[in-house]
């Protein structure tokens, strides 16, 4: 029954870590509160080529951490004496790589990376997340940048 039991934990924080990333991403439109009442330069380009990116997002640690924990306690049902221990330290270091796995692939966020000539004849690449704004070579865009973030939309 113990052994149920910790199945049933591993799969529960499985579950807790993968929704965990699934925050909603700013949308044509949209800017993230930071970015409220800063002054912009805009720019206006043509979009020479797109190519689709993945966005890696933050590693915490916390994914790791959680891992190691829930494997330590699932290992700790295992055997006696000995085996016990190694069966504590097996799931320790399984669930904090598993746990990191599961974090890393959460936050991942699919995304652009857009070569723009400006109309003043410089290119430049703009990576950002893709969120369902089509671009296409030829696309007449804006460029916007404070400074610290640089925008592409139409």
């Amino acid at each position: 029954m113990s052994r149920t039991v910790n199945m049933s934990w591993i799969a529960a924080a499985a579950l807790v870590l993968s929704l965990a990333g699934c925050a909603t991403p700013v949308g044509p439109g949209n800017y993230y509160r930071g970015e409220a009442l800063r002054s912009q330069s805009v720019e206006m380009g043509v979009v020479e080529s797109v190519r689709p990116v993945a966005l890696q997002g933050p590693d915490t640690g916390l994914g790791a951490l959680g891992g190691a924990a829930l494997g330590g306690w699932a290992g700790s049902g295992i055997g006696s004496g000995g085996g016990n221990t190694a069966a504590i330290v097996g799931g320790v270091i399984l669930g904090s790589l598993i746990g990191n796995a599961a974090e890393v692939n959460a936050a991942r966020r699919p995304g652009l990376e857009l070569t723009v000539r400006l109309d003043t004849g410089r290119m430049i690449a703009v990576v950002q997340e893709d969120v369902g704004e089509p671009f296409r070579p030829g696309d007449r865009t804006r460029v916007t940048s404070d400074g610290y973030r640089t925008r592409v939309s139409h």
